[in-house]
C-alpha cells in the first residue's frame, strides 16, 4: 500500500518528529517529476544563462524620454500645442514638454543616459535598453498586472511564482520567490505577487525590506520539544481536516509552508543581517546615507544580493516611501519628483551590479529595471508627465544579457514604438528564456486547457541575447 506525503503525516504516530524525513522528501522531490511541468522535471528546459533574477520595479512608470529615450525634437516643439490626440480629453491646453535632464554618451558603447542617473550611467555597457516597450491600458492597476502577469486581469500567476513552478529554489530552506516590501500593497492588488492557479506554494514570499524581515520569525519557545509539540498539533489539526476535502492544494501548501517556516527560522535572520557586511559594501549601497528612502532602498539591494547569493531564484524590489508615495507617477512635479526617486534608486543598484560583478555573481543574475508603462512627452502644465503606454523603455543587465545594446525605437517625439515593438509577452518570453525556460512549454493545466505566462503571445528578444 502505498501513501501520499499528507497521509503519512497524518497516520504517524510520531508527530512532528517527521518533521527531518518530510524535509529529506521535500529536498528529493526537486527530482522528482512534478506532473504539471512538461517533461516532468523541475529543471531548465535548456542550459540557462542566468540562475537567478532581482527584479526592480520601478513602480508608476518612468518617463522614458527623461531616462532613457532622448529626443531631440522634442525641445524644437517645447511648448508649442498638442493636437495630435484622438482622445478629446487630452487636447485642451496640452503642450510639448522638453526633457528639464541632459543626456550625455557614456561607456564604449556611447548610450545615451539621462543625467538623473549618473551612477547605473558607470554601467551603460553592462545595460540592454530596450526603448520600444508596448502596454496596452494606460490605468495603473491593470499595468501592474500585465507587467508582472502578463494579462491585464487579476487571477494569473506573478512572474515569479512561473519561475518558481518552473525551476524550484536552489535552497531547500528559503523560499524560490521572494518580494522585498515596505507594507504598501501595489496598485495592482496583492494579486500582483499571486500564484494565481498554481499551486499555493509558489506565491511570493514578502518579507519587510527594513527591520526584521517576517514578523514572529524568531521562535516564541526557545525549548524546542515545546515547540516541536506545538507545530505536531498543529500539522495534526492540518491532517485531520483534509481528510475532509481530499486531494487540497491548500491543506498540501500550508503543511508545506510551516515545513519551511520551520526551517527559515534560523537562516533568515542571519542572512538577512547586513551587520555581517562591511562598512564600505553598505556605503556601496547607499546604507549611509542620511536620506531615509535612498538608505532604505540601499538595504532592499542589499538583501536581494544576499538572498540570490544563498539561493532565492526571483528576488522582487519595490520603490522606497517618498516622492508621490514613492511612485513614479508625476503628473505634476516631475523634476522634483523623478529626482527624488532617481537619488533613491540610483545608487544602489549601482552598487548591486558593482558587488554582484564582485562576487563572480553577475553573469549569472538577471536584473531587471521595468514599470508598467512610461510617460507623455506632452504635459497640461510645464512640470508634469501623464500615463503613456504606447512606447516605454526598459532595461535590462547580467545574466546572458548582450551589454551596451539599445533595441528598438520610438518615434521622434517618443509618442509611439515604431520600431521593433517589444510587448510584455516579448519581455517575459525572453526573461524565461534566459533562465532556460522555453516560454511555449512552461504550461500548467487549469480549467480544461494549458496555461502560459505568455498566453498565445510572445516572442523571445534574440538581439538582446549574449
Amino acid at each position: 500500500m502505498s501513501f501520499n506525503r499528507r497521509e503519512m503525516l497524518r497516520t504517524s504516530a510520531n508527530g512532528f518528529g517527521l518533521l527531518a524525513l518530510s524535509g529529506l522528501l521535500a529536498e528529493t522531490s526537486l527530482a522528482a517529476p512534478q506532473s504539471n511541468v512538461p517533461g516532468g522535471l523541475p529543471a531548465p528546459h535548456f542550459p540557462p544563462k542566468a540562475k537567478n533574477v532581482i527584479f526592480c520595479f520601478m513602480d508608476g512608470g518612468v518617463s522614458h524620454v527623461d531616462s532613457f529615450d532622448p529626443k531631440l525634437k522634442l525641445a524644437e516643439l517645447d511648448t508649442k500645442p498638442f493636437t495630435e490626440s484622438k482622445n478629446p480629453t487630452a487636447n485642451g491646453n496640452r503642450q510639448w514638454l522638453k526633457s528639464p535632464w541632459e543626456f550625455k554618451q557614456h561607456g564604449k558603447s556611447g548610450m545615451p543616459i539621462s543625467s538623473l542617473f549618473p551612477h547605473i550611467a558607470t554601467h551603460a555597457d553592462d545595460l540592454a535598453v530596450i526603448r520600444s516597450m508596448k502596454a496596452e491600458l494606460p490605468i495603473h492597476s491593470t499595468g501592474v498586472l500585465f507587467l508582472h502577469t502578463g494579462s491585464n486581469n487579476a487571477g494569473r500567476p506573478s512572474l515569479g511564482s512561473w519561475v518558481n513552478y518552473g525551476l524550484g529554489s536552489e535552497n531547500r530552506n528559503l523560499p524560490g520567490f521572494v518580494v522585498l516590501s515596505f507594507g504598501v500593497v501595489p496598485c495592482g492588488g496583492l494579486e500582483t505577487f499571486s500564484n494565481g492557479f498554481l499551486p499555493a506554494s509558489e506565491q511570493a514570499t514578502l518579507f519587510q525590506a527594513d527591520g526584521i524581515p517576517i514578523d514572529n520569525i524568531t521562535p516564541a519557545d526557545k525549548n524546542a520539544l515545546i515547540q516541536q509539540a506545538k507545530l505536531a498539533l498543529l500539522r495534526g489539526q492540518n491532517s485531520a481536516f483534509s481528510q475532509t476535502l481530499g486531494n487540497n492544494d491548500a491543506v498540501e501548501s500550508a503543511i508545506k509552508n510551516y515545513e519551511m517556516a520551520y526551517r527559515m527560522q534560523s537562516l533568515v535572520p542571519d542572512i538577512l543581517d547586513l551587520s555581517r557586511e562591511t562598512e564600505a559594501t553598505q556605503k556601496l549601497y547607499a546604507i549611509d546615507s542620511k536620506v531615509p528612502s535612498q538608505r532604505l532602498y540601499g538595504i532592499q539591494c542589499l538583501r536581494a544580493r544576499r538572498l540570490v547569493e544563498s539561493g532565492v531564484r526571483f528576488v522582487e524590489i519595490t520603490c522606497p516611501p517618498g516622492a508621490s508615495n514613492g511612485t513614479w507617477d508625476q503628473h505634476g512635479d516631475l523634476k522634483k519628483g523623478h529626482e527624488k526617486n532617481a537619488l533613491d534608486t540610483d545608487q544602489a543598484i549601482s552598487g548591486l551590479i558593482q558587488d554582484l560583478k564582485a562576487r563572480g555573481l553577475f553573469n549569472e543574475t538577471l536584473i531587471v529595471w521595468a514599470g508598467e508603462f512610461g510617460r507623455t512627452p506632452h504635459s497640461s502644465g510645464r512640470d508634469g508627465r501623464d500615463h503613456h503606454p504606447e512606447g516605454f523603455s526598459v532595461w535590462l543587465a547580467g545574466g546572458g544579457v548582450k551589454g551596451g545594446t539599445v533595441y528598438g525605437a520610438t518615434d521622434e517625439l517618443g509618442m509611439h514604438s515604431v520600431e521593433n515593438i517589444c510587448t510584455m509577452h516579448d519581455l517575459h518570453a525572453t526573461i524565461l528564456h534566459l533562465l532556460g525556460l522555453d516560454h511555449e512549454r512552461l504550461t500548467f493545466r487549469f480549467s480544461g486547457r494549458d496555461f502560459r505566462l505568455t498566453d498565445v503571445h510572445g516572442h523571445v528578444v534574440h538581439q538582446i541575447v549574449s
